[in-house]
């Protein structure tokens, strides 16, 4: 019952992005294109999958595809950061439990807000791409390449329409640890509700680490090593949690994903020609 208005709360959050660049996309369609996007990123290292949205953006829009790479880069970049800060906020609030991982956080958390800052800006993006197309592609890829990432920034969306979506995208997240949440009460365990929704995205985003498929592993581990170090609970009982919530939350959710990419099609040779 929670997966589904918080699949839907994000592809609203998606809508605002995709209208405030001109991609002209119904909500229905838009979230065929996140589902099975969603199919293909917990079934890849880090998520990455997820790009696979950018060939069935482009059959429904016919829009360019650097601009259709912004804008799902985009979409995941609002995740991570809305993340990032309930990360940074539940470090700060157990700051006396897990002091060095609130400074790994906050460090984090400067770099990755800076770098955004930075390509945000036109002229500096574009500089920056420049120099790495000129010193580090090969010549027979310069043309394609430059031809992909002058469409970069049209239509670049405005920082201020960006807040909605990020404060969205914190509302399910509150969803998704909510769902996980419910795997610890149902064990008894004594872990106050705050304190796991603002700890166990930790353990989240150790698994976009591009090591294993969806984070498989990286974020159990991650989760058992949190819990059972400020917490009276077992590596067993924090295992089940994880792998449980894992499976109403991503599992669940992207086999729709996969249903629908049976049934939605997509012009894959015009897509490895572009």
């Amino acid at each position: 019952m929670l997966t589904i208005p918080g699949v839907i709360i994000r592809n609203y959050a998606w809508q605002i992005v995709l209208k405030e660049q001109g991609i002209q996309i119904s909500f229905l369609q838009s979230l065929k294109v996140f589902l099975i996007g969603y199919f293909y990123g917990i079934f890849t290292p880090g998520f990455y999958g997820q790009l696979m949205r950018i060939p069935y953006l482009k059959e429904k829009t016919g829009q360019p595809y650097g601009k259709l790479f912004v804008t799902t880069f985009i979409e995941i970049t609002m995740r991570s950061f809305s993340i990032y800060l309930m990360i940074l906020i539940g470090a700060l609030i157990f700051l006396s439990s897990i002091k060095e991982i609130f400074y790994v956080i906050l460090v984090w958390f400067i770099i990755f807000s800076s770098v955004i800052f930075y390509f945000i800006k036109k002229e500096r993006g574009e500089k920056i791409f420049n120099l790495f197309v000129k010193y580090f592609i090969p010549k027979r890829f310069k043309v394609s390449l430059n031809s992909f990432l002058s469409t970069f920034y049209n239509d670049f969306p405005r920082i201020r329409i960006l807040i909605l979506p990020v404060l969205l995208s914190i509302i399910t997240w509150i969803l998704i640890f909510t769902q996980y949440y419910i795997f610890v009460i149902a064990l008894g365990l004594q872990i106050p509700y705050i304190a796991f929704l603002f700890l166990f995205p930790i353990a989240n985003v150790a698994g976009y680490i591009p090591i294993t498929i969806a984070g498989l592993g990286i974020r159990e581990i991650t989760a058992i090593t949190i819990f059972t170090t400020i917490y009276n609970v077992t590596k067993e009982e924090i295992l089940v949690v994880a792998l449980l919530g894992f499976i109403i939350t991503d599992i669940v959710t992207g086999f729709v994903g996969f249903l629908l990419s049976l049934t939605e099609t997509v012009d894959k040779k015009s897509f490895l020609k572009a």
